[in-house]
């Protein structure tokens, strides 16, 4: 005997964009009785982890540029351009980020060793040179790696 099982599904799980326009005409209505306040809250929280993952990514690719720049001279005069470049489009992302939240700025701070550590790893592997040549902590401040004017 086949049980039937009537499973309800959201919205949110069915149209993700027809859940968004809906959710903005019931917040402006201010019909918060017929919000969907599980998948609203989800992805508010999400929201705020997405710009702290890309501002985590970006720092870590700044520490790995600077790296490339500082350490890597077989390779400098050949890519120094498009590592400039992309120190460049780095910084100017975080900018961007930045803009729009000014308090992730203490979340850099907070997170600036680590990701040093993260882009020395990669840095290391892409180089195979030896760790014992790399510092384990940055030689630059996060004010150096964020100014614009400023490179190793």
């Amino acid at each position: 005997m086949a049980s039937n099982v009537n499973v309800k599904l959201a919205l949110y799980d069915i149209d993700y964009q027809l859940w968004l326009e809906q959710t903005v005409a019931q917040l402006k209505a201010q019909d918060f009785n017929s919000l969907d306040l599980d998948n609203l809250i989800e992805e508010i929280e999400s929201l705020g982890k997405s710009d702290k993952r890309a501002i985590s990514s970006y720092l870590m690719r700044l520490c790995e540029h600077f790296l490339k720049l500082g350490y890597w001279e077989s390779e400098r005069e050949t890519y120094f351009r498009g590592w400039k470049l992309e120190v460049a489009n780095f910084r100017l992302q975080i900018q961007v980020i930045l803009r729009d939240s000014p308090s992730l700025k203490n979340y850099m701070h907070d997170h600036f060793l680590r990701e040093y550590r993260n882009g020395r790893k990669l840095f290391l592997n892409a180089s195979e040179l030896d760790t014992i040549l790399i510092p384990a902590e940055p030689w630059f401040t996060l004010e150096q790696a964020l100014d614009e004017d400023w490179l190793p």
